[in-house]
């Protein structure tokens, strides 16, 4: 039996704090080849999820600690759907290819994602065509702009 404890879920926190990411994840799954990717993460707020996709596979989301703002795009950037998991909603599911991002809004928040395997690293067309690299610190904004982006509006730079 694969399980979670809280003891477990505050390591993982821990951890991911003194990460340069601020984030680390547990894996239930034993292979990256696996068919389901099963894993909790720690996020903390300053950690950047660059808006992307999973072109093979939908994505899962609830939270076991903490709040999170996850939003959905269309093409052009355009908030299409926003959930609160810890707050207003419990789980959210992203479509096959649908653009999407997460924002901790809590130190020590854990977030947990199940989708579709094998592993596959994410590649330049993975990431939202209008969102900046990590490397670009225009990433900051956006995370700002996340915390009350709201269904219809669009991201529109510094």
């Amino acid at each position: 039996m694969n399980k979670l404890s809280f003891s477990t879920l505050s390591s993982l926190s821990a951890a991911a704090e003194q990460s340069p990411r601020k984030r680390m994840n547990h894996n239930l799954h034993s292979e990256l080849s696996d068919p389901v990717q099963r894993l909790a993460i720690a996020m903390e707020p300053d950690t950047y999820i660059r808006p992307h996709r999973h072109l093979q596979s939908w994505e899962l989301l609830t939270s076991l600690r903490g709040r999170f703002v996850v939003l959905t795009f269309d093409d052009d950037g355009v908030v299409i759907d926003r959930a609160v998991l810890g707050e207003s909603d419990s789980v959210a599911e992203t479509p096959v290819a649908g653009w999407h991002a997460v924002l901790s809004l809590d130190t020590g928040g854990v977030i947990f994602e199940v989708k579709q395997g094998p592993y596959m690293p994410f590649k330049e067309e993975d990431f939202a065509p209008w969102s900046p690299s990590a490397a670009d610190d225009n990433y900051k904004a956006l995370m700002r702009w996340f915390c009350g982006a709201e269904v219809g509006q669009r991201w529109s730079g510094c």
